[in-house]
């Protein structure tokens, strides 16, 4: 394998702490701050409740508005693993990958305010692939969309870029990766299969592949490759069954939340 432009992908996993058995919080891009009979969003700072923060779970089609105090109800089932997705203007977009267990008591999350820091591409979810997966892939039960091919480009200006601060490419959650590696960890149960790593293009230079299914993951852009006050591209191709050598089978993923933070 090539070497990168730079380094692989590690997953910046999101911890859950259970304070009390009426009670998950999530920490890591959030914050633990505040409690509640339901759940709740709240600034990452100060914990205060936000209010009019649209919270989204796309597999469900399921979307709802906190409150004043930031309290809100999730009134639908969940099966299996789902993402959910937080938004609110002047914070930076937020996804967590949740289960039905994990939402079985009110959740509290924290986001944290944009500071001009952020900059949103897209907060859509995207499902890249074939349509052509296995049951026993990671997350398939997930997979709510028809692919859209097997790989997602979008084309952005870069106005104030501080480059005397590291730069980073954010992806709030991604699903489906049958990687070797993810396999190792039990993301998926296929036995006699595994895939390629999706990887990521920066203005047609690869800058990372990703290895394995999660949140906030976090992606070096390297400044010399940052077009400041001009249009700029990022890539995101999924990966490609190496068993497979009849035909080009692509691996089906789904992500989500895409931003720049400087």
């Amino acid at each position: 394998m090539k070497k990168l432009l730079s380094l692989t992908i590690l997953i910046l996993y999101l911890t859950v702490t259970l304070p009390s058995l009426a009670e998950a919080t999530f920490e890591g891009g959030v914050s633990a701050q505040g409690r509640g009979n339901s759940s709740r969003i709240v600034d990452k700072k100060t914990g205060a409740g936000i209010d009019g923060a649209k919270v989204t779970l796309p597999k469900e089609r399921y979307s709802t508005t906190t409150d004043e105090e930031g309290y809100f109800e999730l009134d639908t089932a969940i099966n299996g693993t789902s993402i959910m997705s937080v938004q609110k203007e002047n914070y930076k977009p937020f996804s967590v990958t949740i289960t039905d267990r994990t939402v079985s008591a009110p959740i509290v999350i924290g986001i944290e305010k944009s500071n001009g820091d952020a900059m949103v591409l897209d907060n859509n979810m995207y499902h890249l692939g074939d349509n052509n997966y296995s049951d026993l892939s990671a997350n398939a039960g997930e997979f709510r969309m028809a692919s859209i091919g097997p790989f997602y480009t979008k084309k952005f200006q870069m106005k104030n870029v501080k480059f005397n601060k590291p730069i980073y490419l954010v992806i709030g959650s991604i699903i489906g990766i049958d990687t070797q590696m993810a396999r190792s960890i039990g993301q998926n149960q296929i036995a006699n299969a595994f895939a390629s790593p999706p990887e990521v293009y920066f203005n047609g230079n690869r800058i990372s592949e990703i290895q394995i299914n999660g949140d906030g993951q976090r992606i070096r852009i390297p400044n010399e490759l940052i077009k400041k006050n001009q249009p700029n591209e990022v890539t995101i191709k999924t990966g490609r069954n190496l068993m497979q050598t009849a035909y080009i089978d692509y691996d089906d993923i789904e992500f989500m939340n895409l931003f720049v933070e400087n």
